[in-house]
C-alpha cells in the first residue's frame, strides 16, 4: 500500500488528536499509570551519584575515611519515591528537593536555605528580610555538658562568650501590602532553650547567621505552612537531637546519651538485704513496704517461725 504525502501530512494531526483524547499521566500514588511512571523515575535517580547518599541504591563502605568496597542501599529507591511525591506535590524540581532534605534518624528535615528560597520564589510575599539588633558586650556563660570517657557518662564545667542579640524576619503580603514579622528570636531563648549549650553547637560559632535561619523556621511556619509540609528544619533537629554527620553523608545519633548507666545489685552479708538499681522501681517498692510491716506489727517471741521465701515474698504460716 502507497503512501502519499498528504497522508504524511496527515498523520501529525491524527496522532495529535490521539494524545488530546488521552489522559495525561502524573506521578502519584492514585493511580497505577502514575506509580508506574514514579517507580521509572526512581530507577534513574537512584543510580546517579549527584543525588545524596540517603537515595543512591548503593552505599559507600568506608575505613579510615577510604572507600573501601559497597553494599546495597534497600531503602534507596524508596526514598526516591517519597521525594518524588514530595517535589509533585510542591510543585518543585525532585533534585533540588532531594539536595535539600535531610534524613535524620529516619525524620526528614528542610534545610533552611531552602525554606528561605521557597518563601521568596512562591509569589505570594517580598523577598523574605532580617532585622538584627547590634551585638551586646561579651559576656561569660558557665554551663554543664555531658561528656562520655571510658563508657562513662560524666558533667564537666564549660564556659563560652556570648554576645545577646536578637532578630526578626518579615516580608510584604503582595495581595494586602501587610508586612509579616516573625516570632522574635534572641540569644537569651537559644540560652534558655538550650540550644546554644548543645555539644558542637552552632549557635556558639556563627550565632548571626543561626539567629536569620530560626527566624526563617518561624515565618515560614506561620505564614507558609504548606511550603513546609509539617518538616522541621534540619537546624531545629539538631538543637533537639544530638545528631552528627556521618562518612555516608547521612546523620547518626548517638542513643547512650539517653540511657542511664547500669548500677549492680549489692548483698548486705549480715542481714541478707538486697540494694537493688534505678531499673526496679517495683521490687524496691516492695521492699520498703515489707520494712514498714515489719515496723508496725509487734515482735512475736514465741515458737521460731517458719518462712518460705518465693521470689522475695515472705509468707507467715498461722
Amino acid at each position: 500500500m502507497s503512501t502519499n504525502l498528504q497522508q504524511l501530512q496527515q498523520r501529525p494531526d491524527v496522532r495529535k488528536q490521539v494524545a488530546e483524547r488521552e489522559p495525561e499521566i502524573v506521578m502519584g500514588f492514585g493511580n497505577l499509570q502514575g506509580f508506574e511512571l514514579m517507580q521509572r523515575a526512581a530507577n534513574v535517580l537512584t543510580t546517579s551519584t549527584l543525588v545524596p547518599t540517603a537515595y543512591r541504591n548503593q552505599k559507600e563502605i568506608k575505613s579510615f575515611g577510604k572507600v573501601t568496597g559497597h553494599e546495597p542501599n534497600l531503602s534507596g529507591h524508596a526514598n526516591c519515591i517519597v521525594a518524588l511525591n514530595m517535589a509533585q506535590r510542591m510543585q518543585a524540581d525532585p533534585l533540588m528537593v532531594m539536595q535539600n532534605l535531610h534524613i535524620i534518624e529516619g525524620r526528614p528535615s528542610w534545610s533552611s536555605q531552602f525554606i528561605i528560597a521557597a518563601i521568596n520564589s512562591c509569589g505570594r510575599y517580598s523577598p523574605l528580610r532580617f532585622e538584627l539588633t547590634e551585638a551586646g558586650d561579651p559576656t561569660e556563660l558557665t554551663y554543664t555538658a555531658s561528656e562520655w570517657k571510658n563508657n562513662n557518662r560524666t558533667e564537666v564545667q564549660k564556659t563560652v562568650t556570648v554576645r545577646h542579640q536578637e532578630c526578626v524576619a518579615y516580608a510584604i503580603e503582595k495581595e494586602t501590602g501587610e508586612r509579616l514579622n516573625s516570632p522574635r528570636v534572641s540569644i537569651q531563648m537559644a540560652i534558655d532553650e538550650g540550644w546554644l549549650t548543645k555539644n558542637g553547637s552552632k549557635w556558639q560559632t556563627m550565632p548571626e547567621l543561626m539567629l536569620r535561619y530560626r527566624c526563617a523556621s518561624f515565618f515560614g511556619r506561620l505564614y507558609a505552612p504548606e511550603l513546609l509540609m509539617g518538616l522541621q528544619t534540619s537546624e531545629e533537629v539538631h538543637d533537639f537531637i544530638q545528631a552528627e554527620p556521618d562518612a555516608e553523608g547521612g546523620y547518626v545519633v548517638n542513643v547512650e546519651q539517653f540511657r542511664k548507666p547500669e548500677q549492680s545489685e549489692v548483698v548486705d552479708a549480715s542481714t541478707g538485704e538486697i540494694t537493688v538499681s534505678e531499673k526496679e522501681p517495683v521490687r524496691q517498692a516492695k521492699t520498703e513496704a515489707k520494712q514498714k510491716h515489719k515496723a508496725v506489727e509487734p515482735e512475736q517471741e514465741s515458737a521460731p517461725e517458719q518462712e518460705q521465701e518465693d521470689d522475695g515474698f515472705d509468707f507467715e504460716m498461722e
